[in-house]
């Protein structure tokens, strides 16, 4: 590739406002706007998302990501082989940056370019000749809508909060900041969420929230579109795991955690059997089996260890994170 290579039980419900309002205030300065209709975006938000194809002789398949930063300003992450979950096999990555200018973004390196325009991205060498041209993609998770089997218990279908404490809701969709009346063990767990779009924002202040199992046990929400998949980024387990793919869409998408938890098992007081987690991230396995820490709870947990039953957990870190179609299966 032609481009560039860069750079005991669950706290009163008091407890739950105290630390809602600890963790507002933690959250980074807004440095820019927050987009939460994808009909009411910048400019900029028609050239970020993902693109794959062929290039080159060989058709060699590629799958790049734009993250569109604010103020025409782009990144750009090439992934060998396709798109995260797609084909990409942890190849080292390309990056390399570009700007908006006269309606096409362009980015530019001692290798090539390449250009952005009607959603078409074309690539040169460093001679200009053209060596491919890829389509813009748009992925849904396979899990997408998915309907609750019979027997699940359904925490939110769009039609009310009832199933939540000071549950707020907003066009059909459920908003951050509230935990599930009713408490669960082992559990397959399904939720669907979507993140605003932030582009001068930065690191834990673009879309953060999060998904706590028995009130105990993160899944970080938060756009980290073409990030790493640090633990403290989409799909990690906050403060023990990074993610084996980065699954994160890009934001004001639609986007699906299907969760096999099982829950620590104690004798007495000591554990005996450590919690295990398998997360699913628009459809691909990211987190498998992980070993989950049996004596305490992942970073500001509401909930303490302990053998009984919990909530699931929706964090309110100041960011506008709407969810829908929550239900769990209890095993």
């Amino acid at each position: 590739m032609m481009i560039n290579r860069k750079i005991t039980g669950i706290l009163p419900y008091f407890s739950l406002i105290v630390l809602s309002a600890f963790l507002f205030s933690c959250v980074p300065a807004q440095a820019g706007p927050t987009y939460t209709d994808p009909e009411k975006v910048d400019a900029d938000y028609a050239f970020q998302g993902e693109y794959s194809g062929e290039v080159g002789e060989k058709n060699s398949k590629v799958g790049i990501q734009v993250i569109a930063l604010g103020k025409g300003k782009f990144h750009a992450v090439v992934y060998p082989g396709g798109l995260p979950g797609d084909g990409w096999n942890k190849e080292k990555k390309i990056e390399v940056d570009g700007t908006l200018e006269n309606g096409a973004v362009t980015f530019t390196s001692d290798k090539g370019s390449a250009v952005i325009s009607d959603s078409v991205l074309i690539i040169y060498d460093d001679s200009s000749t053209k060596v491919g041209e890829i389509q813009k993609v748009k992925r849904e998770s396979p899990t997408l809508g998915k309907k609750a089997p019979k027997g699940a218990v359904v925490l939110f279908d769009g039609t009310n909060a009832d199933a939540w404490i000071k549950g707020k809701v907003e066009k059909g969709v459920l908003v951050q900041g509230t935990t599930s009346h009713q408490k669960f063990g082992d559990q397959h767990l399904h939720i669907e969420f979507r993140l605003p779009y932030k582009p001068e924002d930065r690191g834990q202040g673009r879309g953060n929230s999060g998904i706590y199992l028995q009130g105990r046990y993160e899944v970080q929400m938060l756009d980290s579109f073409g990030l790493e998949g640090k633990m403290n980024e989409c799909g990690g387990l906050y403060s023990v795991k990074d993610t084996d793919f980065n699954m994160c869409f890009p934001p004001l998408t639609w986007q699906t955690y299907d969760i096999d938890f099982t829950a620590a098992k104690y004798e007495g007081d000591k554990v005996v059997s450590a919690p295990r987690i398998t997360v699913k991230h628009n459809g691909v396995v990211i987190q498998d089996n992980v070993e989950l820490p049996g004596n305490r709870g992942t970073t500001a947990s509401p909930v303490k260890a302990g053998s009984e039953p919990g909530p699931v957990y929706l964090q309110n870190h100041g960011n506008p994170v709407i969810y829908r179609n929550i239900w769990v299966q209890e095993k």
